[in-house]
């Protein structure tokens, strides 16, 4: 076998003997390429220790299968092992690219807390799916049968399209409404496209189109189209909207021109990648390019804008979190990426005000202690009187995280219950909320989360929408 064979003399390109070179040279790239990737991934998968308790498996939300593909990639049974990670993920080569393994499967595999190293789960995962496409062997989900029984989803991320794939699988008529004119949600629009191709969502997307879910785009509901007509057409409604709404930061001269949310920072860029006109982008305003960059917040949407300023041409680029690297939300694996790219973290400091009269100059920065525990457990940070200083600034991005909209007055849906921190209610097996033959999913339900537990609410609910469309009467007296 190829794999076998390519196994016994090279790991890496480094350790590949140069008298090879001439025989692998005069055989098809892509098929030298090819071998060397299908060894790698098998001298990796062979590294897994079938242990007894697979703490991998359990640690991912979706309880992929994580032993036996890797199993399977060990022994270069590929397509096996993409059938089977298919099985249980919606979006594999997604989840591969962007997970934070490293709190996740790889961060609770027994031969990394051994001190050996962890087994590249995410890699492995990524490629054999990616392997998948490449080979054919992604088929659309197409069903046996088709059914009258039709459903509304609002909101086309990853929850909303891991819900349209398992539906549609099963002869749903499935519409899915969103905001914008492309489907992905924040995989499209707000996560950069170095950390996640825009191909590979759009080829998820023309799948789903493929299979027959229909996507209305563009369409802002509570403007475009009533909630109550959307529940009208369809038979059971998911609210998989998201949350987009962007935390607010005070302070002295926080009007002035160059302070920009994350998220539109984000969506111009990566609008840009698609060849879209993009004034803001093309103008300045939302282009780090020359420009001295101050980012603040420590989470994952943080240390996107962080690297993608840097790509930009960023003359600097400076990260302002509260608390220090062991407290910081974001992923360790992220963080370090962005110190190699050039990143200067600036910890244990937060924003007081700014300056500069039309256009931001500066950033007034506060340095802070961590001092006792807060409710959340967390050490709370505490300001150093007296510890001020200016942080020099073209462009000031804000990243401190997302809110729910309010989407009982934004749909004119008072009866949608709603927490005190305005996220939907919903029960967290079959994810119904208090209207019968509504759900939801995703971060309206949760708060802002990662896209792994997305996919899984949107897995879970289909299967509580095909009972609810199979006996609405029954399940909706529950």
């Amino acid at each position: 076998m190829a794999t076998q064979r390519m196994l016994k003399f090279v790991t890496t390109e480094r350790e590949m003997p140069e008298k090879r070179l001439p025989d692998l040279r005069s055989q098809d790239f892509d098929e030298i390429y090819r071998e060397f990737a299908d060894a790698k991934a098998a001298e990796q998968s062979s590294r897994c220790s079938q242990c007894g308790v697979p703490y991998c498996q359990s640690h991912c939300p979706l309880h992929n299968n994580i032993p036996d593909w890797l199993r399977m990639t060990a022994e270069g049974r590929l397509e096996e092992a993409y059938n089977l990670s298919q099985a249980t993920n919606t979006f594999p080569e997604i989840c591969g690219r962007i997970c934070p393994q490293d709190r996740l499967c790889e961060g609770n595999c027994v031969i990394e807390q051994s001190g050996h190293g962890t087994v590249t789960i995410g890699s492995i995962e990524k490629y054999i799916t990616d392997a998948a496409w490449e080979r054919g062997w992604v088929k659309p989900g197409l069903p046996i049968a088709e059914r009258t029984e039709s459903v509304g989803i609002i909101g086309a991320g990853p929850g909303g399209l891991s819900a349209a794939d398992m539906l549609r699988r099963q002869g749903v008529q499935v519409t899915v409404y969103d905001r914008y004119d492309r489907a992905g949600g924040l995989l499209t629009y707000g996560i950069p496209g170095f950390k996640l191709e825009k191909h590979v969502v759009m080829r998820r997307v023309e799948q789903l189109e493929q299979a027959g879910v229909q996507f209305v785009l563009n369409c802002n509901v509570g403007t475009d189209i009533s909630f109550d007509a959307i529940r009208g057409q369809h038979d059971a409604v998911l609210i998989a909207t998201g949350v987009y709404k962007a935390r607010d930061l005070s302070g002295d001269g926080i009007g002035a021109q160059g302070i920009v949310p994350a998220l539109a920072y984000l969506t111009a860029s990566n609008r840009k990648s698609f060849g879209d006109e993009v004034e803001a982008y093309d103008n300045g305003n939302l282009n780090a390019a020359g420009k001295r960059v101050v980012v603040i917040g420590g989470g994952d949407t943080a240390m996107d804008c962080l690297r993608t300023a840097i790509r930009q041409g960023a003359t600097s680029v400076k990260c302002l979190y509260r608390r220090d690297r062991a407290n910081m939300p974001g992923s360790q694996r992220e963080t370090q990426n962005a110190e190699e790219e050039g990143v200067e973290f600036n910890w244990l400091t937060a924003p007081k005000g700014f300056v500069g009269t039309d256009h931001v100059e500066g950033v007034i920065v506060q340095k802070m202690r961590l001092g006792p525990p807060d409710v959340s457990g967390r050490q709370a940070p505490e300001i150093i009187e007296g510890g001020d200083y200016v942080e020099p600034a073209d462009l000031v991005i804000t990243a401190l995280g997302f809110e729910p909209e309010d989407l009982p007055s934004h749909w004119s849906a008072p009866d949608l219950g709603t927490t005190r921190w305005g996220t939907v209610k919903a029960d967290f097996r079959s994810h119904a909320t208090n209207i019968p033959g509504v759900y939801a999913v995703g971060d309206i339900v949760r708060g802002a989360s990662l896209v792994v537990w997305a996919i899984r609410d949107g897995r879970e609910a289909a299967g509580a929408i095909l009972d609810y469309l199979a006996a609405p009467a029954a399940v909706a007296a529950e």
